[in-house]
């Protein structure tokens, strides 16, 4: 498939066309053929590189090709062909192959591309897009789906013990978790199967009371990490490790104002609110939905190992207590016994991971109609 692009970046170089194969049929651990056209028409200051990146729908890198193909090679960590040694005039031939990866969970990838150096990119100064970034494509993803049930699982949530409050330390050992309702064992985000020895994997408990959802996940990582400036707000925790809450209030699963919270193994915490599914966002590096927004969730973390180093870990416990009052548009809220939410909950690690209920590419972590059920059990019903 040949593609005719004819864009300017900062009134230097032109990116003429690409040439894409296969585009069609593609699925996880497909390779690609790409090859992009350059012409320089006037003089780029030393250090400019190319760079190209694979995204997901929602916009998140998902392979880096800075370096791969002839025209990128680089000899002691500097580009061998950089624009500012190109012959002005001349068609640059910029061949590219990869695979899709096979963490990616959206319906399509798109590739982008420009001329970067450290934080700086030429803008697009002429064609038919904007920004920093030339978008040369969108692909279809094909995703094989299990052949297990393809239902989205139920759960009834009990309410805590009145005579046994719950203390965020991450511990999970008041009595009110000992009746907990459990999630049991976190599946692939992307089959449903379950994970190998040596995968993420995890489980979450739940139990409620007036005033909060208490959640407490089990996440068994042998190499946790953080990393994050502890001052950031709302750092992009899903890059690396971190656990995460969706929540749809309304129990219809149409992706109309539901909640995001994560919490990594620093105790950081990314909250937010959306509109609809993924929106609104801000490509390439966010805001991601309405992050004003707060959960005011309480939380606590006990890493059983190290931080960021390679010495072997056993894992971290998060326990959160998120209030009711901080879903402004639920329907009703605190939910009345026997009330049906929808949510999700996810243990993560490199913006891949294990979920209670599997998207099984039906899109990304945000698809609310595969969130599970979650029913609310009253003083009277016991648990069911």
């Amino acid at each position: 498939m040949a593609l005719k692009l004819q864009l300017e970046l900062g009134g230097a170089v032109e990116l003429l066309g690409a040439k894409l194969s296969p585009t069609q049929g593609l699925k996880p651990g497909t390779r690609v053929e790409l090859t992009l056209y350059w012409r320089k028409k006037a003089a780029v200051p030393k250090g400019f590189a190319l760079f190209t990146h694979v995204l997901d729908e929602a916009g998140e890198r998902l392979l880096n090709l800075d370096g791969t193909g002839p025209l990128r090679k680089l000899r002691a960590g500097e580009p061998v062909f950089p624009p500012s040694a190109w012959e002005e005039g001349k068609v640059y031939v910029d061949q590219i192959a990869f695979s899709v990866p096979s963490t990616v969970r959206t319906d399509s990838i798109s590739i982008v591309c420009g001329i970067f150096r450290g934080d700086e990119r030429l803008p697009l100064t002429a064609g038919a897009q904007k920004g920093e970034r030339a978008r040369v494509a969108t692909l279809a993803i094909k995703h094989p789906l299990p052949a297990s049930s393809f239902a989205t699982p139920t759960i009834w949530v009990p309410l805590r013990l009145p005579a046994s409050p719950i203390v965020i330390d991450g511990k999970l050992d008041d009595a009110s978790w000992a009746r907990a309702a459990t999630t049991g064992s976190l599946v692939n985000v992307a089959t449903g199967e379950a994970p190998s020895a040596s995968e993420l994997s995890g489980s979450v408990k739940l139990v409620y009371d007036e005033q909060a959802l208490y959640v407490g996940f089990e996440v068994f990582d042998d190499d946790v990490r953080g990393g994050f400036d502890p001052a950031l707000s709302d750092p992009h925790l899903w890059t690396k490790d971190t656990v995460e809450v969706m929540v749809d209030p309304d129990g219809d699963g149409d992706n109309r104002d539901y909640y995001e919270i994560q919490v990594g193994p620093q105790n950081l915490v990314f909250d937010s609110a959306f509109d609809t599914y993924n929106e609104p966002r801000v490509a390439p590096d966010g805001p991601y939905g309405h992050q004003e927004w707060s959960a005011n969730v309480r939380s606590a973390v006990q890493v059983q190992g190290t931080l960021d180093d390679t010495r072997e870990d056993d894992g971290y416990v998060v326990e959160m207590a998120i209030p009711w009052s901080s879903f402004a548009k639920a329907k009703r809220s605190p939910p009345r016994p026997e009330d049906m939410w929808r949510m999700n909950f996810y243990a993560m690690q490199n913006n891949g991971g294990v979920a209670w209920s599997p998207i099984l590419g039906q899109g990304n972590f945000h698809k609310a109609s595969r969130f599970g059920r979650v029913r609310f059990v009253g003083p009277a019903k016991g648990r069911r």
